[in-house]
């Protein structure tokens, strides 16, 4: 007789938990949630919200140079500001220089990239060096650049090496004949490349 009730209620209780089972899962698949992951839920909202990605942009090369901070003595202690100097490039012979200010350091450096995209301008290149000596000036900052046979690499450092990178140039040989301030030594490069021509270039002056 216990057998028979024993029996009865394992038979009674079994089909329950799998009836429940079967009803939970329906009910997730109508409400079209994805299953959550460590509490939270899945990837179909961050999906929904992210901004969409455009297959068409060009791709740049950014650098951060230097990030300068800034304090200001105020009543209640000091207030920092960041300011950052990021060179940007193609790699395909354009660059950029930008410089960003913010209260935070992220906000500055995308302040500086967006800034560096927008400034970018095309430098004359020869293969993977450059056309011929040039001294690039700028306030106290003076660099010379000199071409380099294949293999040599990039001779240059500090932002000097930042901006010849992403402009393309894989052999160059450079000295630093001035100030080394981050910001002069940039834009004495920048300006260096900027100066270079071909050889089409100067015979249709020339001619």
């Amino acid at each position: 007789m216990s057998q028979e009730i024993s029996e009865s209620t394992e038979k009674s209780v079994v089909p329950a938990a799998d009836a429940s089972a079967e009803t939970a899962a329906p009910a997730q698949e109508r409400r079209g949630r994805a299953p959550r992951r460590d509490g939270r839920r899945g990837d179909r909202r961050n999906a929904r919200n992210a901004a969409p990605v455009d297959p068409n942009a060009p791709e740049y090369i950014d650098k951060v140079v230097h990030i300068n901070r800034c304090a200001k003595v105020v009543k209640g202690g000091r207030r920092f500001s960041f300011a950052a100097l990021v060179v940007s490039g193609d790699g395909k012979g354009n660059v950029g220089v930008g410089y960003g200010k913010a209260k935070e350091v992220p906000d500055a450096i995308r302040k500086g990239t967006e800034r560096a995209h927008k400034a970018l301008r095309p430098v004359c290149l020869r293969n993977n060096t450059i056309p011929h000596e040039v001294i690039g000036v700028h306030d106290g900052g003076e660099v010379l650049l000199r071409p380099a046979s294949p293999g040599t690499g990039v001779i240059a450092g500090g932002g000097v090496r930042a901006v010849l990178e992403v402009a393309g140039v894989k052999d160059v040989l450079s000295k630093s004949l001035g100030s080394n301030n981050p910001g002069a030594l940039v834009k004495a490069t920048l300006d260096g490349l900027l100066k270079l021509r071909t050889l089409e270039q100067i015979r249709a002056v020339r001619s």
